[in-house]
């Protein structure tokens, strides 16, 4: 057995857990077999206006259409099993893995739950004074940071319903950050240099806009899309400056091409048992569920957090965040902002498993004024193995 840092489970997504695989050789070969599994019982009441577009807090998404709801199904983070290889091979250090994810919760007691998730296939290969290039499917570099900080990854967050059963739930997806994505991709990523200082670069496959209120109104151009991130670490102090760009080609006669543009910095720090986090996001295009959702929108994502570790095994956190449409295009549906505010106990039974409670509440804004509000509350757990 081999004690491995929960990133190594979920690469671009991870925890700060501490979690045990199996390690087996096979020649110049270490092949390691861990994963996550967990299940979170979540209620949800809803109130207030019908606000349209994504509004998180309403009715038809928050309480997947009713005024309450229930669910035991996963958090923000899926059940997965995790594959990956690692070898030096010819001076370079090489790795590869694959993920395949489920979801826990569906709507029938008899139907097959047998719809999987590969978010990631990929290899790396590299040296330390090389850098690393990755090639595959894996999850962006942008909004990377933000997922990966925010407490409420080992936990559910924003409890929607509507996504939880058959997926996840949404932690501050779409109230407080755009979704990271997965793509297809070309990464490098230079060595970090004695000042803590590194830079990663990618090319994506292009994707689609997916809607989720109306109809696709983009195609992708040839061109990729394109992220980047210039990351400083030292002594309990984080920082990151990130950015994607993607070319959309219209769909509709007369109407104008659109070009994705997303800036982003943030900042955590740790100092002791205290951890505060700050994240923010502009742009166009960026979306709430994924690029481009609400087609040609300026949006503001904003995440601030404070964790206090009251003992080596319990943690308390605040987090809170909010995204806001600048604009009441046609594809925002109405909708101006949607913000959640999460409490959350995380309480390390051992190494491998985390119990975890939340209390919240998502409101939800119209741009002509209506609001919905959703309260929720979550408890279960999680294993890294």
């Amino acid at each position: 057995m081999k004690k491995v840092h929960a990133l190594a489970v979920m690469a671009s997504i991870g925890a700060c857990t501490q979690a045990s695989a199996v390690d087996l050789k096979a020649g110049d070969w270490t092949v390691n077999v861990g994963g996550i599994v967990n299940a979170y019982y979540t209620g949800v009441s809803c109130s207030g206006d019908a606000v349209g577009g994504l509004a998180l807090g309403g009715r038809a998404l928050g309480c997947g259409g009713e005024d309450h709801r229930t669910t035991i199904g996963n958090g923000l983070l899926p059940s997965g099993l995790v594959t990956s290889v690692s070898s030096t091979q010819g001076g370079f250090d090489v790795t590869a893995k694959i993920g395949i994810y489920v979801a826990t919760a569906t709507d029938s007691a008899i139907a097959q739950n047998s719809t999987v998730d590969v978010r990631q296939a990929f290899f790396t290969f590299g040296r330390a004074d090389l850098g690393t290039f990755k090639l595959g499917r894996d999850y962006g570099i942008f909004g990377a940071n933000a997922i990966l900080n925010d407490m409420t990854l080992v936990g559910a967050g924003a409890p929607v319903q509507a996504t939880q059963r058959g997926r996840v739930t949404l932690g501050h997806i779409g109230a407080g950050y755009s979704y990271l994505g997965t793509y297809g991709q070309i990464v490098y990523s230079t060595p970090k240099n004695d000042a803590g200082i590194g830079f990663d670069f990618g090319v994506m496959s292009p994707v689609s806009d997916t809607p989720v209120i109306a109809g696709p109104r983009y195609s992708t151009r040839s061109s990729p899309q394109v992220q980047a991130r210039l990351s400083f670490a030292q002594d309990g102090f984080k920082a990151w400056l990130g950015a994607k760009t993607q070319r959309f080609e219209t769909q509709t006669p007369g109407a104008s091409d659109l070009t994705m543009n997303g800036f982003e910095a943030g900042a955590s720090y740790q100092l002791g048992a205290a951890g505060l986090l700050v994240n923010a996001q502009t742009g166009r295009a960026l979306g709430i569920l994924s690029d481009a959702d609400q087609g040609d929108v300026r949006s503001k994502n904003f995440l601030v957090q404070g964790t206090f570790k009251t003992t080596d095994a319990l943690k308390l956190g605040l987090s809170w965040g909010r995204s806001a449409n600048d604009d009441n295009t046609v594809g925002t549906g109405g909708l101006k902002s949607n913000a959640n505010l999460t409490a959350g106990a995380y309480y390390a039974l051992n190494s491998a498993i985390t119990l975890v409670a939340e209390v919240g509440q998502t409101r939800s804004k119209g741009f002509g004024g209506a609001t919905a509000r959703m309260n929720g509350g979550s408890v279960g757990g999680i294993i890294f193995f």
